[in-house]
Parts: structure tokens; C-alpha cells; sequence
């Protein structure tokens, strides 16, 4: 699929008694995958002066496709194929970043050139990307399976690619993205206020496509429109001058 094919299926957005608007999906993984190449032709690459990833919320792709339970098993078949790498985020439960596998190769080999780690962390990734699917790795899977020592799961840390769970166990994760967090959720809480202020705390899809960003907002416009329905943070209703957003109370 094109990337002008996937814009339309971005601005296809068809419920009105849902809190989340999305087109149907009919292609399984391959819809899946053009849909978040798409988004991540939203995230801003030099806002992070190209060290990040383009990286993706879960919850985004719900924004373009309804059936959710499909979202989470197309997703879940390019993990397991090594496409695809899924991240717990921190900052919520349900939040989890997406990125694909070669791109976050790229960009972690990229982070360790000429540093003394770089050995024990292409170790890792050659045991990683293959056809790991964890979130998590606990001390005795790094000790016995992916056979590290103490001192290379302290390197591992080192490098940002796996950050504390608790005490024996690593969070996989995505060097840098200290700063993505932030943004994302300065960004997240600003747009949504936008709408919370509007009349009736409603306003049209497009309009808000096309409201200048402030300095909360670092994202694209676009990138936060597709959170905030993903999360159900806002409910799509269909109007004659086109999808209106409207806030969710208890937000």
C-alpha cells in the first residue's frame, strides 16, 4: 500500500457511537504494517536530531482500524516474526511504543559507535531481533538463555537498551527516549486541552489538523489527533461539515 492510499485510510474515520473512529481493516498484518509506516511518517525525526526511531503507540493504529482485537493479534504476528519490537513505555499501563526492529537496530548501533559497549550490545540485538518477543528479560533468562554475564547485563543498562524492572529483572527499552516521553506527554495533555476549551468542548477533526502548534506541542498535530482517539481520550461523532472530537469527561 502507498502512502497515498494510507493518508486516505487516515482520514477515513466512519463510527459514531464509539469513542475511537477507524476504517475497517480487510488485510491483515501487510494493512498493519502500511498503516504504521504511515504514523511514522508523523513522528518528528529531527526534534530528536535523528537519534530516535520513528516510534509508534499501540494505541495510535485503533485510531484506523476498528477491530481492536486484530490491532493487538496482527501486531503481536510481526513481534513474533522479528519485525516489530514492543515497549513499555513507564509512564502508563496501556501505553505501549512500537518500532520496527531494523530501525531500532539502526539507530542503537548508531548511539554505541565507538563506545565500549558496542560488542555486548550487537550480542544482544543478534538474540534479540531474530524472534524475541519479550517486554521484559528476567536475570535468569540473560544468565542461562541469552548467556550474559553480570558484568554485560551492566554494560546492557549502560547503553539504554534495557532499563530496571525490579530487583532481577530489565525492561527492554529504547535509548534516549527520555526525552520523547516528555514531549509526547506535554504534547498529548496540551492538544487535549485544546478540545476540553473548545465550544462545548467539541471541535472538528480538520480544525484542529490545522491549529498552529504551541510550545507544548513538538509533535505534528496529526501524531496527538491519532493518540487522543486510539486512547479514547475524545469520541468521533459525524457531522455534515465532517468528524467532530469531542472531549471525554473524567479525563
Amino acid at each position: 500500500m502507498n502512502r497515498k492510499r494510507a493518508l486516505m485510510i487516515a482520514d477515513t474515520f466512519c463510527l459514531t457511537k464509539r469513542r475511537r473512529c477507524a476504517a475497517d481493516s480487510q488485510d491483515g498484518a501487510a494493512d498493519i504494517r502500511s498503516s504504521l509506516q504511515y504514523l511514522m511518517t508523523l513522528f518528528s525525526r529531527k526534534l530528536f536530531n535523528d537519534s530516535l526511531p520513528p516510534v509508534v503507540l499501540k494505541h495510535q493504529l485503533y485510531s484506523l482500524h476498528n477491530d481492536k482485537t486484530a490491532v493487538d493479534k496482527q501486531v503481536n504476528e510481526l513481534r513474533e516474526n522479528g519485525e516489530l519490537l514492543m515497549f513499555q513505555l513507564g509512564f502508563d499501563s496501556e501505553a505501549y511504543a512500537l518500532v520496527f526492529a531494523e530501525d531500532y537496530r539502526a539507530k542503537v548501533l548508531q548511539g554505541e559507535a565507538g563506545r565500549g559497549t558496542l560488542g555486548t550490545v550487537e550480542k544482544f540485538l543478534a538474540k534479540l531481533i531474530p524472534n524475541c518477543s519479550d517486554l521484559s528479560f528476567n536475570k535468569e533468562k540473560m544468565l542461562k538463555e541469552f548467556l550474559f554475564t553480570d558484568s554485560e547485563i551492566t554494560q546492557l543498562v549502560k547503553s539504554g537498551v534495557l532499563t530496571v524492572r525490579d530487583a532481577g529483572s530489565w525492561w527492554l527499552s529504547i535509548p534516549n527516549s527520555g526525552k520523547f516521553i516528555k514531549y509526547f506527554i506535554k504534547g498529548r495533555k496540551a492538544v487535549l486541552g485544546m478540545v476540553k476549551k473548545s465550544k462545548y468542548g467539541e471541535i472538528l477533526k480538520n480544525e484542529l489538523e490545522e491549529r498552529r502548534t504551541t510550545s507544548q506541542v513538538k509533535f505534528q498535530m496529526k501524531y496527538h489527533i491519532h493518540d487522543l482517539i486510539g486512547a479514547e481520550l475524545v469520541e468521533c461523532v459525524q457531522t455534515t461539515a465532517g468528524t467532530l472530537l469531542r472531549y471525554v469527561d473524567g479525563n
